[in-house]
């Protein structure tokens, strides 16, 4: 499946997290997330504990904090949201350095800031430690639906021509004096755009048919080895386990 593409969130390392089969990754990571959202927000214990699993697993998988942090950025839109909760929140309401905050909103700000930061950090674990190419593989053997997985295969496979088609039609415009800096330009945009849809589809369609003559019959060949084995999948439980005994604990602790 579409050999040699690698995605920019993958660190090329080695460690026994890399070493994991992609499906036993993809479904410890699920649970934990699922664990993390449904941890009321009142219990902070929690979230914090949460927080030095992952901090554990980043250290064992080798992926650098500053590498982590640079990406979580992602998340800043909702913080932002999150910030604006207090002020808009109705309900109970408390002053704090001259401002009049709402009970409710500050907790759901912290919600939504503490499960998305572990959520964002969970994703990025897996794609640091799993190639494109290999998530495809396991949610293959998940028993994902066949169409997305050979969708998600194609479009890895011919990303890359589609961007080099991008590139050289863009530079093709800007040779014939297109200047992107100009509103009343943007039609010679909106022109390559269609062109390279309609070149797009043409390829598909060569590909589709080329892909029948060579005996395809709706399902790709697999190219690597079985299952995980049994070892890794009690491997992989650790991390869902240990979220959950965190998440009772805070609950009886409470």
């Amino acid at each position: 499946m579409a050999a040699g593409h690698a995605h920019p969130l993958h660190l090329d390392r080695e460690s026994p997290i890399h070493r994991l089969s992609p499906e036993v990754k993809i479904v410890s990571m699920l649970l934990f997330t699922v664990l993390v959202v449904v941890t009321p927000r009142t219990e902070f214990a929690a979230f914090g504990g949460y927080a030095l699993l992952l901090a554990g697993v980043a250290a064992i998988a080798r992926v650098p904090p500053g590498w982590l942090a640079k990406r979580a950025t992602i998340e800043l839109p909702f913080v932002l949201l999150a910030i604006a909760l207090p002020l808009a929140g109705q309900g109970e309401r408390v002053d704090w350095l001259g401002l009049s905050l709402s009970v409710d909103g500050l907790y759901g700000a912290w919600n939504i800031f503490a499960k998305g930061t572990l959520g964002v950090l969970a994703s990025l674990l897996l794609a640091a430690t799993t190639t494109m190419r290999d998530l495809i593989l396991g949610l293959d053997r998940l028993r994902c639906p066949e169409v997305l997985t050979q969708i998600m295969t194609f479009m890895l496979r011919y990303i890359d021509v589609l961007a080099d088609d991008a590139r050289r039609m863009r530079i093709a415009r800007l040779a014939r004096g297109y200047d992107p800096r100009f509103l009343w330009q943007v039609k010679a945009f909106a022109v390559g755009v269609g062109a390279l849809f309609l070149r797009s589809y043409e390829r598909g369609e060569r590909v589709y048919l080329a892909m029948l003559s060579r005996g395809y019959t709706g399902r790709l060949p697999q190219t690597t080895g079985g299952p995980a084995p049994a070892r890794e999948w009690v491997v992989s439980a650790m991390l869902p386990l240990a979220t959950a005994g965190i998440a009772l604990a805070a609950v009886v602790l409470a």
